[in-house]
């Protein structure tokens, strides 16, 4: 079938609003996190987020939550209800990993029969924000990620994951780039608080909305106004003149990578300011990675430059 179109019609930077803060992928002990979700919540609120994801795994043996964590919302602080979906089967794996942000109180559990993807359409119709969980840790291939065709992103990076070297998808993400999908890129901390794991409020998303409404914020996730990161700040990108332009935190590497092998790359002491050409990648597509002196980074969503070609995935 045809991939539902979920490109970016613009960068976020100069839209109407502020950047917002927030975890989209996180698990409580509705599922196998080690803090109850008034916990969970009040760690990200402390640390400075704006807004969270619980998405505890939807399976059985947890009782399907759709955790509701409207209750903890508060003036300066909200959440999104979803839930990590799972069905049979990838390449690799016994099953799928499918972020679903956005997901309504009472979403049915899978059918007996119902597939990864036939999940994840039943979700993105029911108006969620679907990704594609820690792609380089379950070891997608390719055409498992082209039958996922409700995906509106990629996780790109997982914090969990890094800690056994599978964290970054770039790599699956530009392969289904170039074969013209149209997703878009976002980094999460995975987080269970157990044991051994990695902090927590170490990979987030920046997303751009007038409000801290839950509506506005899953709007804009949809329509990839957004960027990610591990530390950095991109305060602005913006493509003019056959040039993409970058202002961010102070960085010791700004990269231009895209649809074709080879980067554009500026090095230096404490950047806050690039201008790097696009013309090697003006037949596809674009992103900016931005990289500080402490090795955490920012990602943009890809710009394209070319018209969009026709796709279409197996189911």
């Amino acid at each position: 079938m045809t991939r539902p179109e979920t490109g970016v019609a613009g960068l976020p930077f100069d839209r109407p609003g502020r950047f917002w803060r927030g975890n989209l992928h996180t698990h409580s002990d509705r599922s196998d996190g080690a803090m109850s979700p008034e916990e969970t919540v009040r760690h990200y609120r402390d640390a400075g987020y704006d807004f969270l994801a619980l998405t505890d795994h939807f399976r059985a043996e947890y009782g399907f939550p759709v955790t509701d964590t409207r209750p903890l919302r508060t003036a300066g602080f909200t959440t999104l209800l979803g839930a990590e979906l799972h069905a049979p089967r990838t390449e690799a794996g016994p099953s799928w990993h499918i972020v679903a942000v956005g997901l309504p109180l009472g979403f049915p559990p899978p059918g007996a029969s119902e597939s990864g993807p036939q999940l994840a359409r039943r979700a993105r119709a029911a108006g969620a924000f679907i990704g594609m969980a820690h792609p380089s840790a379950s070891l997608l291939t390719a055409a498992d990620a082209e039958s996922l065709d409700a995906a509106h992103a990629v996780e790109v990076y997982n914090a969990l994951s890094a800690r056994e070297d599978r964290g970054e998808s770039w790599h699956l993400t530009d392969v289904l780039l170039n074969r013209g999908h149209r997703l878009t890129a976002y980094a999460a901390d995975d987080a269970h608080f157990q044991p051994h794991d990695p902090p927590g409020c170490v990979a987030w998303v920046q997303v751009r909305a007038e409000s801290l409404d839950p509506e506005q914020l899953l709007s804009a996730l949809k329509a990839g106004h957004f960027y990610s990161s591990t530390g950095p700040e991109l305060h602005d990108v913006r493509l003019d003149h056959g040039q993409v332009t970058v202002r961010c935190s102070p960085a010791r590497k700004v990269l231009l990578t895209g649809s074709v092998p080879g980067a554009q790359v500026l090095q230096g002491n404490a950047l806050t300011e690039a201008s790097l050409p696009v013309e090697m990648f003006r037949h596809g597509y674009c992103r900016v990675t931005v990289e500080d002196a402490a090795g955490g980074r920012a990602w943009s969503n890809p710009i394209h430059l070319a018209p969009p070609a026709a796709t279409t995935a197996g189911t």
